[in-house]
């Protein structure tokens, strides 16, 4: 995994609300990073995981909604 000056060892992880139980395409992200938020696939839980500014977050997620 590459490094991003995160521990995220201890990271809890939450699924998306648009996830579904079958396998479907799931994101998770991690609440309590300082100005960031870790995202990952929750398909490969020991995999890469992208770290997202705060600040750039909120508009993605408002504009996923709107479509």
């Amino acid at each position: 995994m590459a490094s991003h000056g995160f521990d995220l060892s201890a990271a809890t992880w939450r699924r998306s609300s648009y996830s579904n139980g079958t396998g479907g395409e799931c994101v998770e992200v991690a609440d309590g990073y300082a100005g960031v938020v870790p995202v990952r696939d929750s398909k490969v839980e020991d995999g890469p995981v992208l770290v997202v500014s705060a600040a750039a977050w909120g508009p993605f997620v408002a504009t996923l909604k709107a479509h």
